[in-house]
């Protein structure tokens, strides 16, 4: 994608200067995208869709640490970030506008890891990058990115759609991103008290990756849509299960009751966890970052999905009333409560 070899300095090329050479490779896909980089604002067609946006932002020191995520991994994650949140919508993301702010202390090549990344989400996932901005920045990286797309009306899917009866549905595994996340600050805490010593990372990979490189679940929508099965509600799984339980219970007015030994925990999450000495149900509740899929389906469309590996019942919905629980592998009820991200907490 980029051929230069040598450290340039950003200056060099100039805002605009630079946004060219970071986007001249970056190729339009889809008949929606009318314009894209190039002028004053980008131009969309969805004809008779519905369009979905989402914005998120990431600065560095709170939403990710340099010192051990790859740029071109940080690239790919923005992009993953956003796309997921038009995936919880239940459509189809299709552009994407990438605006970042650096320091001087960046070179142009290190941008150019960061659009390596965002190149790579955008060929595996079929997207448009369409626009964006550059600034300096005296507060270190910020990256915000803002995805777009669309939906037949009948098909977009809100938080505040469950009612009771409805089985409670997640993609995936839960906990792993948490769990990796703990390792690698293990590991940065190690290397500060001895430059010396190397990272340990053997046998991590899974959950490493779950921290690094996240992966949007496009796929379970395509399922959906195959298999003719509307959610009745949906969100994705940023901010950690209890906390996206919660949004879900309190914008459809229903109380949620789920089952801790049908919480999907992959094994090496569950050992690691272990080992650091964390409960992996509390990883699995409260981590973030994982950004599976968790919704509602009505119990007559059980069937369809009962087969799917990647798709796990791990509760129902409830009357208001019931409030929102976990039944404990020891039949103990515990109140849910949101204990995972929160961008505010000190």
């Amino acid at each position: 994608m980029f051929e230069n070899k040598e450290r340039t300095s950003i200056a060099e090329l100039g805002e605009f200067g630079l946004i060219k050479h970071l986007t001249d490779n970056f190729k339009i896909k889809h008949e929606s995208s009318v314009k894209g980089i190039g002028d004053d604002a980008a131009v969309f067609d969805f004809k008779d869709k519905q369009v979905l946006v989402s914005t998120d932002l990431l600065l560095e020191g709170i939403h990710f640490d340099l010192s051990y995520v790859p740029l071109m991994h940080l690239g790919y994650k923005a992009v993953q970030v956003n796309l997921s949140d038009i995936y919880a919508m239940n459509g189809m993301a299709t552009q994407i506008t990438v605006s970042i702010g650096v320091s001087s202390k960046f070179p142009l090549e290190a941008v150019e890891e960061i659009y390596k990344g965002i190149e790579l989400a955008c060929n595996k996932f079929n997207i448009d990058l369409v626009g964006g901005d550059t600034s300096a920045s005296k507060q270190g990286l910020v990256i915000s990115i803002t995805s777009i797309g669309y939906a037949a009306k009948e098909d977009v899917t809100y938080r505040n759609g469950a009612q009771e009866g409805d089985l409670l549905c997640v993609s995936g595994d839960l906990g792993g991103a948490y769990v990796g996340l703990q390792i690698l600050e293990r590991e940065k805490q190690i290397f500060l008290e001895n430059p010396q010593i190397q990272p340990d990372l053997e046998g991590k990979d899974y959950i490493i990756e779950r921290q690094l490189k996240p992966e949007g679940r496009r796929d379970i929508v395509d399922l959906l849509a195959q298999i003719k099965v509307k959610p009745t509600s949906m969100i994705d799984v940023s901010d950690g299960l209890a906390s996206e339980i919660l949004h879900i219970a309190t914008q459809s007015n229903v109380g949620v009751r789920i089952y801790e030994d049908k919480l999907p925990i992959d094994p090496q999450t569950y050992e690691t966890a272990r080992e650091l000495g964390l409960d992996p149900t509390v990883c699995a509740l409260n981590g973030g970052e994982d950004y599976e899929l968790l919704f509602t389906i009505k119990q007559a469309d059980y069937d369809k999905i009962k087969n799917d590996v990647d798709i796990s019942v791990i509760g129902h919905i409830t009357d208001q009333n019931s409030g929102c629980v976990m039944v404990s592998k020891s039949d103990v009820l515990h109140e849910l409560k949101a204990q995972g991200w929160n961008a505010f907490k000190k």
